[in-house]
């Protein structure tokens, strides 16, 4: 596994816990 690989999949899961962040709080948003 790659340096770029394990960024990508870093940036991968923050954009997906930023989403269900956003939907389970929605009041923070």
């Amino acid at each position: 596994m790659s340096a770029d690989d394990l960024i990508g999949l870093v940036v991968a899961i923050a954009i997906i816990g930023y989403l269900v962040a956003a939907l389970v709080f929605p009041e923070r948003f």
